[in-house]
């Protein structure tokens, strides 16, 4: 504490071992302390006091489509960073895709970081890509330092990145299990898919049809039997099917390495209030009904889901077309992820520390972020602090995404973001940004 730099105080600091009044000392931007409240300040520390705000570790949000370059009208680096920060997100890993060229080799990734390294205002890493003939640029991109690997088991949406046969995902699991990578899934299987009613137009019941639960069912079965196989890493993403769950509580008990994330979306948004045509609720797999979304809240208090993430992926306004099968499947989320997940968690009975562990915590845990994630000696000095009860209206002319597009526009949700830290300096504040300070991440060996 003698030689702090800053002091960040308040009545509510959530650290790991609970909710305080404490002071929390930071130097050259890591967390050297965490004090009584009223520990003295030294000299020379400058003295931030947040009274009854409350002090949560910056949230790291592990799946983002950022679409920069090469679609960087849909989203860029520059906005999505802004939007996160404001939104109290202090690290996002970004998926391979939808960026041109997609991350998918070395070389590709060297684009991506020289895109990203001037424009990020919050730290930023990278998930390399699994495609059907790149088992050769895996362990490449693995020691360059990619967090994983994302692979589709059905179509992405984009051509340049195909999605893997179960020939093809046995190959490239075996050679990311040889070096212990992580593999995480897109798991809808396409031969449910391809036999669902695929009847097109603006009814959301049609579109919901067309996605079923037994495609997600399925296809998180085979991963599990793949998993089992080469005894490797798999992770689950966006979970929407809540009949799925059974299946990976047995495959945890068995000693799977499987772990498992959900969405806001599919905890705060319910199939039986998507209004026809309205395709800023399309995304893949599709919000489900009331009923099943009270069971992914039930699996992310038992801990079979392990964490909730934005699944960021928007487009430009265009492309959210009335007609449900060809408008772009992806919402956008990133600003809005802990209000709207604050909201519904409250609601539940859940607490601010919970909603830390599943968006902050648990995140970073997955990709091996160990200065991430909590308010502790040692760890980055990350923060978001949020006046948790009060509320406001989503305005999408407030958002920082490049297209604001959404589906919370109108909704009132609680949890208001005052201001982000990064790295002990205040990155935003009440709408105001600094300069991009944010860092280029890679996994640490």
């Amino acid at each position: 504490m003698s030689e702090a730099e800053l002091v960040l105080r308040s009545t509510r600091v959530i650290t790991p071992e609970g909710t305080r009044a404490a002071s929390i000392a930071v130097t050259g931007g890591t967390i050297t302390a965490v004090l009584p409240y009223d520990a003295p300040v030294p000299p020379g520390a400058r003295l931030e006091d947040v009274g009854d705000h409350v002090v949560l570790p910056g949230l790291v949000d592990t799946h983002v489509h950022v679409n920069d370059p090469g679609r960087t009208e849909w989203e860029g680096f520059w906005t999505a960073t802004r939007a996160a920060a404001a939104g109290g997100i202090t690290t996002l890993v970004d998926m391979p895709l939808n960026s041109i060229p997609p991350t998918t080799t070395v070389d590709h990734l060297r684009v991506k970081r020289k895109v990203a390294a001037d424009k990020a205002h919050i730290d930023v890493g990278f998930w390399g890509g699994a495609l059907p003939g790149n088992v050769g640029d895996l362990r490449p991109l693995h020691e360059a330092g990619v967090f994983g690997f994302k692979a589709f088991l059905s179509p992405s949406g984009v051509e340049e990145f195909p999605h893997l046969d179960q020939d093809q995902l046995a190959r490239s699991l075996a050679e990311i299990a040889s070096f212990d990578g992580l593999l995480i899934v897109h798991a809808e299987d396409p031969h449910h898919l391809a036999a669902a009613p695929q009847q097109g137009g603006p009814a959301y019941r049609d579109f919901l049809a067309s996605r079923p639960r037994d495609a997600e069912d399925t296809a998180i079965a085979s991963l599990i039997a793949q998993a089992k196989r080469f005894n490797a890493r798999v992770h689950v993403l966006h979970l929407s099917s809540s009949d799925a769950l059974p299946l990976i509580a047995e495959a945890r008990a068995e000693g799977v390495r499987l772990t498992v994330e959900t969405c806001p979306h599919y905890l705060t948004l319910t199939a039986e209030e998507v209004p026809d045509g309205a395709s800023e609720f399309k995304c893949c797999p599709p919000i489900r009904e009331a009923a099943n979304q009270d069971l992914l809240w039930a699996a992310l208090a038992d801990g079979t889901i392990d964490c909730v993430v934005t699944d960021h992926s928007p487009s430009t306004a265009d492309l959210k077309t009335d007609d449900f099968a060809t408008a772009w499947g992806g919402i956008s989320g990133l600003q809005l992820s802990l209000s709207a997940v604050w909201t519904a968690a409250r609601a539940r009975g859940h607490s601010l520390e919970d909603v830390v562990q599943w968006m902050s915590a648990r995140t970073a845990a997955l990709v091996g972020l160990g200065q991430k994630g909590a308010i502790a000696a040692g760890r980055d000095a990350d923060f978001a602090v949020l006046a948790p009860d009060e509320t406001f209206t989503v305005d999408p002319a407030a958002l920082h995404h490049r297209n604001r597009v959404t589906a919370y526009a109108g909704r009132t949700l609680t949890g208001v973001v005052k201001s982000t830290w990064l790295r002990g300096q205040r990155i935003v504040a009440d709408g105001e940004f600094s300069e991009a300070k944010g860092q280029l991440l890679s996994r640490v060996a």
